[in-house]
């Protein structure tokens, strides 16, 4: 049986906040089967915990940020990424502010963290979603869709017209079958251009990003320091941001995602088209692991 994974102990980090720029505290606890990945404010204790899914994503300008009668967790898509990059499927995230840590702008931390407190499996088979027919959404040129495949593969186009971006460097297929998500995937750090950062700080955000956490872009270069971690570093934190993005549904996808010029918005958008049709997908166990699909028999320690 393919089981259902938690963490071996509890785990403390603290970090800045994006854009806050304020000290966050982030602990990871285990939790039991079937609670699924549950977020509680620990600097609010009146306010309920609360489990991820799509309907609680309600803000999407600059992250995927969930909100439950009125009390947000924001940026959680790098620490999702991680999540479904080592198969966890119960833990409870508690942090004390509206948004978590952005640590280097990638999900190497929180790999780092997860690892650090060891993976446990539950004696409970783990539940995955398979898209069964096709759902695709538009929004102007851009568009996401999901396609019945048999494992995990995700395939983007970002189209940005920069000298720091090499055409050939803006679209990638990565077939879990046969790649890493922790080698390929958990190092790609987000970005932005440098006219957008000083907007953002005048309008009281972005106040704790800085090059230690993020690819800065001027008019013309990368101005970080060691340049870019991959050639393609750009679209691969855009698969980075998709799989924790596409992860809020709460369980691992059997499906084929693919997408052109997408970010939080759509990728919420599609996961609530895919939930608005039970006919769309079916939820599934595997009692050997001989049925699971490739992509999946080295979740742990190596990733999807």
């Amino acid at each position: 049986m393919f089981l259902q994974r938690t963490l071996d102990s509890t785990i403390h980090a603290t970090g800045v906040g994006l854009h806050s720029g304020e000290k966050v505290k982030l602990t990871l606890r285990p939790a039991a089967a079937d609670t699924g990945i549950v977020f509680k404010r620990s600097d609010l204790p009146e306010s309920a915990p609360f489990k991820v899914g799509p309907d609680l994503v309600n803000d999407t300008r600059l992250s995927s940020t969930l909100v439950q009668d009125g009390v947000r967790v924001g940026t959680i898509e790098h620490l999702m990424s991680a999540f479904a990059g080592l198969g966890i499927d119960n833990v409870i995230v508690e942090v004390d502010a509206p948004e978590m840590p952005i640590m280097d702008g990638s999900a190497a931390p929180f790999i780092y963290l997860i690892q650090t407190a060891g993976v446990r499996e539950l004696d409970a088979p783990k539940q995955f979603v398979k898209v069964i027919k096709p759902i695709e959404v538009h929004d102007g040129d851009k568009w996401v869709k999901f396609e019945p495949h048999n494992g995990y593969k995700v395939s983007l186009t970002i189209d940005f017209k920069h000298p720091a971006f090499k055409k050939s460097a803006q679209t990638i297929t990565l077939d879990f079958a046969d790649s890493n998500y922790i080698s390929e995937i958990a190092r790609a750090r987000t970005f932005g251009f440098i006219h957008e950062v000083e907007y953002l700080r005048m309008n009281g955000l972005a106040r704790g990003g800085n090059m230690d956490n993020a690819v800065v872009i001027d008019e013309f270069r990368v101005l970080n320091e060691g340049g870019l971690r991959f050639e393609d570093e750009f679209v691969r934190h855009k698969v980075l941001d998709a799989i924790g993005d596409l992860y809020i549904l709460g369980h691992p996808l059997i499906a084929a995602f693919s997408g052109y010029k997408s970010g939080h918005a759509m990728n919420n958008k599609l996961l609530r088209e895919l939930l608005s049709d039970p006919s769309n997908y079916e939820m599934v166990s595997f009692d050997r692991l001989k049925d699971v699909p490739s992509s999946f028999h080295d979740l742990p320690p190596l990733g999807i």
